[in-house]
């Protein structure tokens, strides 16, 4: 992996990547390659490798955020926690929401110990909470183009969230039709993220491009192809 082309922001704090889809962020406890095997090429100088300060899920791809130090995870920590920073998911679900746009405020809780962080709809779990719109749709109805911005950090949220809406997205193994032979990769990505890092500061705000397996079905959904799809905000700052 060379992650210093999926560079889209860095500064003496924190860095962001485009996380590209299939590569867990770390290590599960089978083993195996993971993003964090190449932090060390982005050390930029400093002399730790930088830290996850979040996390995406396996398949999911887009910006996933660093902190270079001790400090920088502290402060990235708390800002998470409290809900300051504001993310936003593109994805391409299965089936035609009847509205244009709406929340969904539906708890979620373990489905069961034996598998791991697999969730579901529970009156007696956490609040979650996400806000979603149709960016667009295919001619038949059968996709959807559907922007999420979650309001709450719960473990596959927008995948539990749209599976129960009745719209699942595309390609997800666990809570849609993924699992069938020839099925799509998960057409989920996490398209922007906004990190109010210093409150003496404009925030920091990436992008990150949509990655090539979900060209085709967001086209379909009429996604203009000459549409600015990115935006690079790096600051060279070390």
């Amino acid at each position: 992996m060379n992650l210093l082309s999926r560079l889209l922001h860095r500064d003496g704090l924190m860095l962001i990547i485009d996380k590209p889809a299939g590569v867990p962020v770390h290590r599960g406890p089978k083993g195996g390659p993971s993003l964090e095997d190449a932090f060390d090429e982005l050390r930029f100088g400093l002399p730790r490798a930088p830290a996850l300060a979040h996390r995406l899920d396996k398949d999911t791809s887009g910006c996933l955020v660093l902190g270079r130090h001790r400090k920088a995870l502290d402060r990235l920590g708390k800002l998470f926690k409290s809900g300051r920073i504001s993310k936003t998911y593109w994805a391409v679900v299965e089936g035609a929401p009847e509205a244009e746009e709406g929340e969904i405020d539906l708890a979620l809780g373990r489905l069961d110990a034996a598998r791991g962080w697999w969730m579901r709809p529970d009156p007696l779990g956490l609040p979650s909470r996400t806000s979603w719109r149709v960016l667009g749709r295919s001619p038949d109805a059968s996709l959807a183009f559907v922007e999420f911005t979650p309001h709450t950090g719960r473990t596959h949220q927008i995948r539990v969230h749209a599976q129960a809406m009745g719209w699942p997205i595309l390609g997800d193994p666990i809570y849609g039709h993924g699992r069938r032979e020839g099925a799509p990769p998960l057409h989920l990505h996490a398209r922007a993220i906004t990190i109010p890092m210093q409150d003496s500061k404009e925030p920091v705000r990436a992008e990150a491009p949509p990655p090539d397996h979900m060209s085709e079905a967001l086209a379909l959904c009429g996604l203009a192809p000459d549409l600015p799809t990115t935006t690079k905000t790096i600051n060279m700052t070390v």
